[in-house]
């Protein structure tokens, strides 16, 4: 059994900065992608960042240039720095794994809140 385990998240005001973190752990063949998606209230989850085993990375438009994923394929870990923070990027933001074959997991998600 995988879980994904997450970290950060709060509140912050506009234009600052937060970063959030996310482990798998547990007996792990095989991760095809690692990311972050969030869900707005109201609204679809949608992705927002990921990275794949083979190297590349897929940002949304409305995040591009503010924030970065990173990730370690030994320690299997992601990272999700978030830059220019504004009111809209408010929302649960989940750590996801694809485990090709074998599925994918879902972290329990951690709440991003940009205020005035």
């Amino acid at each position: 059994q995988v879980q994904l385990v997450e970290s950060g998240g709060g509140l912050v005001q506009p234009g600052g900065s937060l970063t959030l973190s996310c482990t798998a752990s547990g007996t792990i063949f095989y991760i095809f992608s690692m990311g972050w998606y969030r869900q707005a209230p109201g609204k679809q989850r949608e992705l927002v960042a990921r990275f794949t085993k083979g190297g590349t990375t897929d940002y949304a438009d409305s995040v591009k240039g503010r924030f970065t994923i990173s990730g370690d394929n030994v320690k299997d870990t992601v990272s999700l720095q978030m830059g220019s923070l504004k009111p809209e990027d408010t929302a649960v933001y989940y750590c996801h794994a694809d485990f090709g074959r074998m599925g994918e997991e879902w972290g329990q998600g951690t709440q991003v809140t940009v205020y005035s």
